[in-house]
C-alpha cells in the first residue's frame, strides 16, 4: 500500500475509502482517485463521508480510535475519572500527566496529527468543490461541512497546544498554525486570538452555506450543530451573551429533546437517541474491536483494559449525586451491579454509563454533542452574566428531567455557578470535556480526597496557569518544521 509522505502539518490527501488504513493511499484501488474526486459533487460527497468515518476509525495504534480516542485522553487527564488498577498500561502515562508533556509520546503526536489530517482533508474540499459538476445545493452542503471540520479541528488544537483564551487580554500567546491551504512548507504558530478569529469565521461561513441543508444522518453537520459549536467556542472565549444566545437557538430550533430516564440507562451508544445532536455511527459489521471507544470506556466489552481497569467516577463527586437522580445509576458505589465482562473486576464506583453491543462486540455510537450540553452552556453563561433567576430556570429544565425531586435552585452568584459546574461534571462524564473545562475556567486539577490511588495517578494536583496545561508539540513536527516553536518544557 503506497502512503503519502508525512508533511510538516500532516496535510494528507482525501479520505475516500472503506477500510481502516486505506484512507492514507494516494491512489485508492476501490474508490475514486484523488485526481477525479472533485469532478463531480457525487465524488465530493464520498470524500466528505470519508472524513465523517475517520472520526471513528483507528489512526495508528490501538488507543487511537479517532475522536473517541481523544475524548478518553481528555477525561483521563481530569479528576472525575479514576483508575481501578495500574496493571494495564493503556493511558497510564496520560493519567500521570506524562504523555502530553512528552514531545516523543504517541499522545502528543496523535492529537496533533488527527486534527491536522482532518484540516488537510477539509481544505482539499473547501478549495476545490466550487469547480465540481453538480447542484449548487450539494456544493454548499459539502463545503459548509468541510468548513465545520476545519473550524472544529483548529479549535480543538488551540485549546490543548496553546494557552487558554483570556477575555479582555490581547491573546497574542502562541496558538497553532492556521492551515487554509495544503502545503509541504512548514508554517509558524499563529496567536491564540488569530486562531479563534479563523475558527469563528469558518463557522459563520458554514452556517450560511448550511442554512437550507437538511441532513439524513447525525454524523453530518447541520445549522444546529454549527450553532452548538459556536456556543462552545463562545463559552471558551468568555463571550457569555453570545454563548447563551447560540445555546438558546439550538434548544429552540434543533428539534432535539431531552432523553427520558429510561433512555438514560440504555448505554449511551445509540445515535438515534432524541437528545443527540452530533455523533459517530458505528456500522455493526465494521467494528474496530480493541481500537474502539467502547473497548476502553464501556462496562461490558471483553477487553483486557476493561477487565482489569474499569473506569471509575471520582467518589467525592459521585457521593454528591442524589439517589433520585437517574445519573446516580450510571455508576455503582459497591461495584456489585456492574455488567463486567467474563472475569472482569467489579470495582467500587465503576461506570456502567457506556455499554458496548456485547462482551464480544465493541460496537457503539459515539456522542459528540447532546442537547444537555446546550442547557449547561446556557445556564453557565447566564450565571456569569449575573442573570441568576434565568440561569436557575435553565438549569431546572435539565436537572428536573434527570431527577423528578430536584427543586429549582435558590443559589446565587458563585454558589449558583458552582452548582451548574457540578451538574456539568456529572452530566458530561466520560464524553471528553473535563480537561478542557478545567483549562478554560482556569481551575486546578485536584484528585485528593477521593478514590484516586496515588500509586496509580502519581500526579494528584496541578495548579492553573502552569506549563503542564499545554501539550508539547510532537518531535516529528519540530524536526520537520523550522518555523515551529516548542511550548515551555
Amino acid at each position: 500500500m503506497r502512503k503519502i509522505l508525512y508533511t510538516p502539518l500532516v496535510a494528507f490527501l482525501l479520505i475516500v475509502t472503506a477500510c481502516d488504513k486505506d484512507y492514507l493511499e494516494v491512489e485508492p484501488t476501490d474508490n475514486v482517485s484523488s485526481q477525479s474526486v472533485f469532478t463531480t459533487t457525487t465524488n465530493a460527497w464520498a470524500a466528505l463521508n470519508g472524513i465523517h468515518r475517520n472520526m471513528l476509525v483507528r489512526q495508528d495504534d490501538q488507543s487511537e480510535f479517532g475522536e473517541g480516542g481523544v475524548k478518553v485522553n481528555f477525561d483521563i487527564l481530569g479528576e472525575d475519572l479514576a483508575f481501578a488498577s495500574a496493571s494495564n498500561s493503556w493511558h497510564l502515562g496520560t493519567y500521570r500527566w506524562n504523555d502530553h508533556r512528552n514531545m516523543n509520546s504517541s499522545v502528543s503526536q496523535y492529537v496533533w496529527e488527527f486534527y491536522y489530517r482532518m484540516i488537510g482533508n477539509a481544505n482539499m474540499i473547501i478549495n476545490n468543490i466550487d469547480g465540481a459538476d453538480g447542484p449548487d445545493a450539494d456544493k454548499n452542503a459539502i463545503k459548509g461541512q468541510a468548513l465545520v471540520y476545519r473550524a472544529w479541528s483548529h479549535y480543538q488544537l488551540v485549546q490543548v497546544y496553546g494557552k487558554r483564551y483570556n477575555a479582555g487580554a490581547a491573546n497574542n500567546q502562541l496558538g497553532v498554525p492556521i492551515m487554509l491551504v495544503n502545503t509541504i512548507e512548514g508554517q509558524p504558530r499563529a496567536t491564540v486570538e488569530e486562531v479563534y478569529t479563523q475558527v469563528n469565521a469558518d463557522l459563520d461561513e458554514a452556517m450560511a452555506l448550511l442554512s437550507e441543508y437538511e441532513r439524513t444522518y447525525k454524523s453530518h453537520f447541520n445549522v444546529s450543530v454549527v450553532k452548538g459549536l459556536k456556543a462552545r467556542v463562545a463559552l471558551t472565549m468568555q463571550r457569555w451573551a453570545e454563548a447563551a444566545e447560540y445555546a438558546s437557538e439550538v434548544i429552540e430550533e434543533s428539534g432535539a429533546t431531552l432523553m427520558s430516564r429510561t433512555q438514560y440507562t440504555e448505554g449511551f451508544n445509540n445515535i438515534d437517541n432524541p437528545e443527540w445532536l452530533w455523533g459517530s455511527k458505528q456500522i455493526g459489521d465494521q467494528q474496530t474491536y480493541f481500537a474502539s471507544f467502547f473497548a476502553y470506556m464501556s462496562a461490558n466489552f471483553n477487553s483486557t483494559n476493561i477487565r482489569v481497569n474499569p473506569k471509575l467516577i471520582n467518589s467525592a463527586l459521585y457521593n454528591q449525586i442524589p439517589e433520585t437522580d437517574i445519573r446516580s445509576e450510571m455508576w455503582d458505589a459497591t461495584g456489585a451491579s456492574i455488567p463486567a465482562p467474563p472475569n472482569g473486576t467489579k470495582a467500587p464506583y465503576a461506570t456502567k454509563k457506556f455499554l458496548a453491543e456485547s462482551a464480544a462486540i465493541s460496537v457503539g455510537d459515539v456522542p459528540h454533542m447532546r442537547l444537555a450540553e446546550m442547557y449547561l452552556v446556557k445556564a453557565e453563561a447566564q450565571a456569569r452574566l449575573g442573570q441568576d433567576d434565568a440561569a436557575a430556570e435553565t438549569l431546572f429544565t435539565l436537572v428536573s428531567n434527570r431527577d423528578p425531586e430536584y427543586v429549582k435552585s435558590g443559589n446565587t452568584g458563585q454558589d449558583l455557578l458552582n452548582e451548574i459546574l457540578f451538574q456539568r461534571r456529572i452530566e458530561l462524564w466520560g464524553e471528553g470535556f473535563r480537561f478542557l473545562d478545567l483549562k478554560r475556567t482556569n481551575s486546578p486539577l485536584n484528585r485528593t480526597g477521593a478514590n484516586h490511588n496515588t500509586a496509580y495517578a502519581v500526579v494528584m494536583t496541578v495548579e492553573p496557569g502552569q506549563v503542564d496545561w499545554e501539550f508539547l508539540i510532537p518531535q516529528g513536527e519540530m524536526n520537520a518544521n523550522s518555523k515551529m516553536e516548542q511550548n515551555p518544557l
